[in-house]
C-alpha cells in the first residue's frame, strides 16, 4: 500500500480503475454496450500490446529483443512486406495473452531465425474476429516462417482462433518447438467464419509437447487441448448446425517430415459435422505420443509413411469421417488395436501397405 493502489479482500490492485475492470464481465473482449468512453473508466485494467504496427509497409525488425509485454508482444496489423530476422521475443510462461508474434491481416511476411519463449502462442497468424474480421475481409497471406525456435508457448506455429478474414499461402519449415503446449496448432470455432487454406509445413522438430503435436480444432474454447488431471479427452457430443457466414473452413494442409519426441496426442483432427476439415496430407513423419491419431469429422485425410508410436489404444481412431487413407503406417509392436472406426457417417476408411502382423487386432468397426 506504500506505493498506492487499493485492496479488495486479499487482492491488491494498482488503482480504482484496475479494480473496477476486474469486476466487469467481458471487459477484455469489449462486451456489447462497451465503447471507448466506458472503456476509459477501466483503462488501467486493460493490457496494451508492446509493439503495434498498423498499415505499414517495408518493415524490418532485425537483431532486437522484445520482452515482458502486458499482452501481445509484436502485432503488425494490415501491414505489407514484413521481415523479422534474428528477433528474440520473451514473456513469462504465466503472461496471459502474452503471444510472441501476431500477424493480423498482413501480406508478404518473412520470419527467419527468430526465437520465441512466451506465455501464449509463439508464431501466430490472425485476421480478425467474428463479424468485425469478416467485414474487414483481409486475409493474412504469403507468409514464410523458417529456421526458428519456440520454447514455452501455447502453440509453436498457430493459426487462429481469430481468423475470420481468412489465411492462405503459409509456409513453415525447419523450426523447433520445445515444450510448447501444442506444436502445430490450427484453431477456430463456430461464429468465426473465414477460410484457412494452402498451408505447407516441413522439417519440424518437437519435444515434450503436453498436448497435441499436430492439432486441427474447430471447437476452440470448448475443451482445453492440454488434458487436465483425470481428463480422458473423450470426443465431444457433436450436433450439426446450419451453415452460415460464421461457419469456418480448414482445407488443403500439407505436412511433411515432422519428428516429435513426446506428446499427449500425436494428431487430432476435430471438424464440425456441417463443415468437415478437408484435404490434409501428413507424410514421412515420426510421432511418439500417448495417443496416436484421433480423426473426427474429417474428409480426405491422408497419412502416408507415418510412424505413430503411441502407448494408448487404439493407435488410430476415426469417427464420422470420410475418405480417410492410412498408408504405410508404423506403430509400436504388440499394439492391441491398430484402427477403430465409429460413427454412422464414417465411410471409405482404408488401411494400405501396412504390416499388420505385429498388431493383436487390426481393425474394429463400431457403428
Amino acid at each position: 500500500m506504500a506505493s498506492g493502489g487499493v485492496v479488495d479482500g486479499e487482492i491488491w490492485y494498482p488503482s480504482e480503475q484496475s479494480l473496477k475492470g476486474a469486476k466487469v464481465k467481458g471487459a477484455v473482449s469489449l462486451a456489447n454496450g462497451f465503447d471507448f468512453k466506458k472503456s476509459e473508466e477501466i483503462r488501467d485494467f486493460l493490457r496494451p500490446n508492446m509493439l503495434s504496427l498498423t498499415r505499414c509497409q517495408n518493415i524490418l525488425l532485425e537483431g532486437v529483443t522484445i520482452q515482458n509485454s502486458p499482452a501481445w508482444c509484436v502485432h503488425p496489423l494490415l501491414c505489407q512486406d514484413i521481415t523479422l530476422k534474428n528477433v528474440t521475443v520473451r514473456n513469462p510462461w504465466y503472461a496471459q495473452n502474452g503471444d510472441g508474434l501476431d500477424l493480423e491481416s498482413c501480406k508478404n511476411a518473412l520470419i527467419d531465425g527468430c526465437t520465441f519463449d512466451v506465455g501464449d502462442d509463439g508464431i501466430c497468424i490472425k485476421s480478425g474476429r467474428d463479424e468485425e474480421g469478416r467485414k474487414r475481409g483481409v486475409p493474412t497471406e504469403n507468409v514464410i516462417a523458417r529456421n526458428s525456435t519456440v520454447f514455452h508457448a501455447h502453440g509453436g506455429f498457430v493459426v487462429g482462433s481469430e481468423m475470420s478474414g481468412g489465411a492462405r499461402n503459409l509456409f513453415v519449415s525447419n523450426c523447433s518447438f520445445l515444450g510448447t503446449d501444442v506444436g502445430l496448432r490450427f484453431k477456430t470455432t463456430r461464429g468465426r467464419g473465414g477460410i484457412v487454406e494452402d498451408v505447407f509445413i516441413s522439417d519440424i522438430q518437437m519435444t515434450r509437447i503436453p498436448g497435441e503435436a499436430i492439432l486441427f480444432d474447430m471447437y476452440y474454447m470448448a475443451k482445453d487441448p492440454v488434458p487436465q488431471t483425470g481428463d480422458k479427452s473423450d470426443p465431444l457430443p457433436i450436433e450439426a448446425k446450419p451453415i452460415n457466414e460464421g461457419t469456418p473452413q480448414f482445407r488443403r494442409f500439407f505436412v511433411r517430415n515432422v519428428v516429435c519426441k513426446g506428446a499427449e496426442t500425436g494428431i487430432l483432427v476435430r471438424g464440425l459435422p456441417e463443415m468437415n476439415i478437408q484435404d490434409i496430407l501428413i507424410e514421412n513423419s515420426v510421432i511418439e505420443s500417448n495417443k496416436g491419431l484421433v480423426c473426427i469429422e474429417g474428409q480426405r485425410i491422408t497419412l502416408k509413411n507415418v510412424q505413430l508410436l503411441s502407448k494408448q489404444m487404439p493407435v488410430m481412431q476415426v469417427q464420422n469421417s470420410q475418405a480417410i487413407t492410412l498408408d504405410r503406417i508404423g506403430y509400436s509392436p504388440a499394439s492391441s488395436l491398430l484402427l477403430k472406426v465409429s460413427g454412422d457417417r464414417s465411410k471409405q476408411v482404408e488401411l494400405l501397405h501396412t504390416d499388420t502382423s505385429k498388431a493383436k487386432k487390426v481393425r474394429e468397426d463400431a457403428r
